[in-house]
């Protein structure tokens, strides 16, 4: 399909009649085209199609319709039904009433598009400068990140589930790609194992047997390996996507063959790490975390909206990762989208799982911004027990590379360094006789050998965290941070209203499509309670809690 740019720009005046008469008060749709008016052209697609074909359908109506969809959260065919039967749609479209729509099956090609054309960021990013010239979205003092999970579009299987679908998966590829070569290597037991979905209920029950199957179809795997990458079979077989995806499978979750060629599971402790292991052959970017009680095979969705109180409550900037990305390590990147924008606050509110001591200094001293949130307290044994020196009670001399301990000793070594993550360290030692004669040595270490060592940050991002260390405990930063609890009912909102808790298409750039188009409807729906001054929601109190409440006089 080629795309020739249109200027249909203006609404019918017949849709505009109609639109009127069944909606004198107006409605979302019709408000926010009043409001914004066309916020894309398509011009800002024409690098997605060809310049010869068929005449594709407006791409900036096409998105619009996404983006409407995901406010209802329809389906793809009942999106395209309502393009065809609400005049609501239309008027927002610039449809004449009499125009038949079309296809569902063309929101799914253009999201193709969109993700082949690396445009997801892009229409967000051209939505706020929309907002921006109108004047909508300025700059703001305070902004807030938050981060909650995202489902894959994919059933949670066991271990022998994945191995039988990954194998399922890998024979239905090699069907389409090349049937005769298969038939020539098919097992006539591979009909009855893996002719129809492998479901834990059909399977054994007994440890023994499914261990037994368990090697089986790691056999199976490793016999049709064999065949794919013999000289004598196609080349490009072994670069089908399922089959790299069973070699990968295979490689990460069984011991090589033994001697006798049997093939065992690998134990736990020689599993590959959470950030590289696949648990899906039909999503295999999806990854398994856990944060405290909830366990999840997805991604992370970050969220960034502002969070001034005479301003709308607009996302800002979306952020979607693979489901074991520290939170930590999503903060530069953010800030930097937030800069190209022309949208950095003056302070960002983060809870702790996104602050480090480089955050601290880094944002400060390359974006003026303050970072609001509090750093993990001293967690050493002296500190927990209250009666202890941590390191609070060393003094440190940064020019003479010095540390005092409490009783005026000095440290006799200073020995820059890596910790186990890569970040740069200091540790002071101090003189083993000194330490093992002194009087409050069992308030200091437990070790009745070695001296005492400190461990601790270079000066500028030590002096940071002690610093904030002391300030997250004054009520004023307190009553300050609480504005970041907020974020939680962007969540509650995107989830209940938006599905965004589950993803509806597989891999992690569809997935970022999705929460994409979230966060833009998000706004929509603020930007219509702003236009009809519409108040915040109060927390919701259960009934039994409100007992708690005074009453009324």
């Amino acid at each position: 399909m080629s795309m020739r740019p249109t200027d249909l720009l203006d609404i019918p005046s017949e849709t505009i009649e109609v639109a009127r008469a069944a909606f004198p008060d107006g409605n979302l749709y019709m408000q926010l085209r009043d409001e914004l008016g066309i916020i894309y052209h398509d011009h800002d697609f024409a690098d997605l199609f060809p310049k010869k074909g068929q005449p594709a359908l407006s791409p900036w109506q096409l998105v619009l319709v996404c983006i409407m969809q995901f406010l209802e959260n329809l389906s793809d065919r009942q999106a395209a039904d309502a393009v065809r039967a609400r005049i609501d749609w239309k008027y927002a479209l610039s449809l004449p009433l009499r125009d038949s729509g079309f296809n569902y099956s063309v929101l799914s090609e253009f999201r193709k598009r969109l993700i082949a054309g690396d445009k997801e960021q892009q229409l967000f990013d051209s939505f706020l400068e929309h907002l921006q010239a109108k004047g909508f979205l300025k700059e703001h003092h305070q902004q807030r990140t938050d981060a909650t999970h995202i489902l894959a579009s994919i059933r949670t299987l066991n271990r022998l589930e994945l191995f039988g679908e990954t194998f399922r998966a890998a024979l239905n590829s090699l069907v389409v790609a090349d049937p005769q070569w298969l038939s020539e290597h098919m097992h006539d037991d591979w009909f009855d194992r893996y002719g129809r979905r492998i479901e834990n209920y059909r399977l054994p029950k007994p440890d023994s047997e499914r261990k037994a199957l368990g090697s089986t179809i790691g056999q199976d795997g490793l016999t049709l390996l064999d065949a794919i990458y013999a000289p004598s079979s196609p080349p490009w077989l072994k670069h089908l996507p399922a089959v790299e995806t069973l070699r990968q499978v295979w490689l990460q979750r069984f011991y090589p063959p033994n001697a006798d060629g049997t093939v065992e599971w690998r134990k736990v402790k020689d599993m590959p790490p959470s950030d590289s292991s696949i648990h899906s052959p039909y999503d295999v970017e999806a990854r398994y975390s856990n944060k405290r009680s909830m366990d999840w095979v997805g991604y992370k969705v970050h969220l960034t909206e502002v969070c001034d109180p005479e301003s709308p409550r607009l996302i800002t900037h979306v952020h979607t990762t693979s489901a074991t990305v520290p939170d930590d390590q999503v903060v530069e990147p953010i800030h930097l989208a937030l800069a190209k924008k022309q949208l950095l606050p003056k302070e960002h509110l983060l809870d702790g799982g996104y602050l480090s001591a480089e955050h601290l200094v880094n944002s400060k001293a390359e974006y003026d911004m303050d970072v609001i949130g509090p750093v993990r307290q001293n967690h050493s044994w002296q500190a927990k027990a209250g009666n202890g020196f941590d390191s609070s009670f060393f003094l440190i001399s940064w020019d003479q590379q010095k540390v005092v301990c409490p009783q005026g000793h000095f440290s006799t070594k200073w020995l820059p360094g890596k910790d186990i993550h890569g970040k740069d360290v200091i540790q002071a030692r101090f003189q083993g006789t000194t330490c093992r004669s002194c009087p409050v040595r069992s308030q200091c270490t437990k070790s009745k050998t070695q001296p005492r060592e400190l461990t601790f940050r270079p000066r500028e991002l030590h002096q940071a965290l002690n610093e904030r260390r002391q300030v997250q405990r004054t009520t004023e930063f307190k009553e300050k941070y609480s504005l970041r609890a907020g974020v939680e009912s962007t969540h509650s909102q995107g989830i209940r209203r938006f599905g965004m808790r589950q993803s509806r298409y597989i891999g992690l750039a569809k997935s970022h499509l999705q929460n994409v188009f979230c966060a833009i409807a998000l706004n929509f729906v603020r930007l219509d309670a702003w236009f009809n001054d519409v108040p915040l929601a109060k927390t919701r109190v259960s009934l039994f809690k409100r007992i708690l409440q005074p009453l009324p006089a």
